[in-house]
């Protein structure tokens, strides 16, 4: 697939070394040419030097026979530009755009189709961020929340601690302990290393789970691998830009909340928009932490722009006693060095934003794309079709599949109906496959595992 990606930022670049190691002919285009060196430098791809939403510059990178324009510029003007020029000029097929004002995003029904600016895809990272975060706090104790077809079921991982009734136990063990509620354990991880879950698997205090259960039995597993945790009740945000002010909206209704920001203007817009507390002050101001009584708010959440000060913040609202810290950290190099200490759960916004981008560039039926241990994994919901003669995997249980080495498959979802991934289930054409790979260079394998031909056999 011929894919152009415009912007070599966080995500750009990304999502340009997702997809150049995939067999994918990528051209990435940016105005700061260090970037697009280093890029070139480590990656298979080709580069062009210049404005994103300049004609010559689209025709440069190959736009006129692309597959694919995916605009991620730090412009919402320059993305939506670029798209109705690949459309005017060369009828790409796909466009995808990072849009990041409100302005523009509440009215995407009018503004975004063929009619108007012709954006196929509209990824909003303060959006899918929010989700993220708002996915954690109904999940106390989880380190990641994942949903898939319709929210029907969840991929959850979290850290087994000691105390919890399957740890030190092999896994076997789990469908006695919880013989009302099927499951699977997707992955886990230990010490940074991958370990292919089977029966005599023995869970170790400190290991990252990752399993797989229909929406309403999480709950019953997560009680299996910790104490069960109290449901969160007072959060405090500190930070008031657009990821603040939304995370703040989705939850006021629900949890009682404060969100703190230091600029007269942006805290006064905060309070007219906002049923939430809102408060000015420095995020990292200590007196003002003990005023509002962090010691007792179940959540801190820091999202600022600024990835030292949402550090600091959250090590001091832990040291001062808050139960339960998250970080938005922009610098994926800074997210495996601080979580698990001070911090709990640190969040990549990139990573975050990838797997949306992800899901629509992918081949074959693919749903959802989920990235897990900060890049380094992914989920994927894929949609079987054809028969027994045109496809791989339907009219074929789970044992006869030739899976690569690395990939499980957790669970199906027939006509609204979950069906934990044993190797007796047999896929049938339509269902909703939710697979785990433990890494991502398998996503070639998996994406012709799905594709349908005239004939297998």
């Amino acid at each position: 697939m011929k894919i152009i990606i415009l912007g070599a930022g966080q995500v750009g670049s990304t999502l340009a070394e997702n997809l150049a190691s995939e067999y994918n002919d990528i051209t990435i285009v940016d105005t700061k040419i260090k970037k697009l060196r280093d890029l070139s430098d480590r990656l298979d791809i080709q580069i062009v030097e210049g404005e994103a939403s300049h004609p010559d510059i689209l025709v440069q990178a190959g736009l006129d026979d692309a597959d694919m324009l995916v605009a991620v510029t730090n412009s919402d003007e320059v993305n939506m530009i670029a798209c109705q020029l690949a459309w005017s000029l060369f009828r790409t097929p796909r466009k995808i755009a990072r849009i990041r004002a409100n302005a523009y995003l509440e009215k995407r029904d009018e503004l975004f189709n063929t009619n108007a600016i012709p954006i196929d895809v509209l990824i909003s990272p303060e959006q899918v961020v929010c989700d993220y975060i708002t996915r954690l706090i109904e999940t106390p104790g989880a380190l990641q929340v994942l949903d898939f077809a319709d929210n029907l079921v969840q991929l959850v991982g979290m850290k087994a601690v000691t105390g919890g009734p399957l740890v030190g136990q092999e896994l076997r063990y789990l469908r006695q302990h919880i013989p009302s509620v099927d499951t699977r354990v997707a992955a886990i991880f230990r010490k940074d290393r991958s370990i292919f879950p089977v029966a005599s698997t023995v869970v170790e205090s400190d290991d990252e789970v990752f399993f797989i259960a229909a929406k309403n039995d999480i709950r019953s597993v997560m009680n299996e691998l910790r104490r069960h945790e109290k449901p969160y009740k007072r959060i405090v945000i500190a930070g008031g830009g657009n990821i603040g002010f939304r995370l703040a909206k989705s939850l006021e209704k629900h949890f009682f909340v404060k969100i703190i920001d230091r600029g007269i203007e942006r805290s006064q817009w905060l309070s007219e928009n906002l049923s939430a507390t809102v408060l000015l002050g420095n995020v990292a101001n200590q007196e003002l932490l003990i005023q509002e009584d962090i010691e007792n708010a179940d959540v801190f959440i820091a999202v600022t722009n600024d990835d030292e000060a949402n550090i600091m913040a959250s090590m001091l609202a832990k040291r001062l006693g808050a139960r339960k810290v998250m970080t938005l950290i922009n610098n994926s190099a800074y997210v495996d060095l601080v979580q698990g200490g001070d911090i709990d759960v640190a969040i990549s916004p990139s990573q975050a934003t990838i797997g949306s981008l992800l899901t629509h560039v992918r081949r074959a039926d693919i749903v959802s794309v989920h990235k897990l241990r900060r890049g380094a994994a992914e989920a994927i919901e894929a949609i079987a079709h054809g028969d027994k003669k045109s496809s791989r995997v339907v009219g074929r249980c789970i044992e006869d599949l030739d899976l690569p080495e690395g990939c499980t498959i957790g669970a199906i979802v027939r006509d609204g109906k979950v069906l934990i991934a044993h190797d007796d289930v047999e896929i049938a054409s339509e269902d909703h496959v939710i697979m785990f790979l433990t890494d991502r260079r398998l996503i070639p394998d998996v994406e012709r595992l799905f594709q349908v031909g005239f004939t297998f056999f």
